[in-house]
């Protein structure tokens, strides 16, 4: 849309300078043809007006065009930039929520350890079974 826009503005453009740099006359009378894109264009002053008038309508057309689609593409330039701050919102608040569930099932397993611990605590002292070294891993001496 914004080069079929451009393409008729430019066109427009360019009849309108023909037009102009046609009618070079000191009373600015109409005083002969020319042609443009292989058309000849003659008649009075009066026709070259109205051919002003549609080369006019004719930019306008186009410059609409063009400001239609550069809009267009705009609005969704800024939809998307849109999207994507919320999306980043919304994982910043995931990842928030993540490491808040993180640390509540650390705190639980360190006092689901604790409390484990402070239940095996026999009330004297304890026989541990000596290690005996092993090439690989340590083993229990039986």
């Amino acid at each position: 849309m914004i080069i079929l826009g451009l393409l008729i503005l430019v066109a427009a453009v360019v009849i309108a300078v023909a037009g102009v740099l046609s009618n070079s006359g000191s009373a600015h009378e109409f005083t002969g043809g020319f042609s443009v894109f292989g058309v000849d264009v003659t008649g009075s002053t009066g026709t070259l007006f109205l051919y002003g008038i549609v080369v006019g309508a004719v930019a306008l057309l186009g410059l609409s065009l063009l400001l239609t689609g550069t809009r267009r593409t705009a609005r969704r330039g800024r939809t998307a930039r849109r999207e994507l701050r919320q999306n980043r919102r919304e994982s910043a608040a995931a990842e928030q929520e993540r490491d808040v569930l993180i640390d509540e099932r650390d705190s639980a397993r360190a006092r689901t350890a604790q409390t484990e611990r402070d239940d095996d605590v026999p009330a004297g002292p304890v026989d541990r079974p000596r290690r005996k070294s092993h090439w690989f891993h340590h083993r229990a001496a039986h």
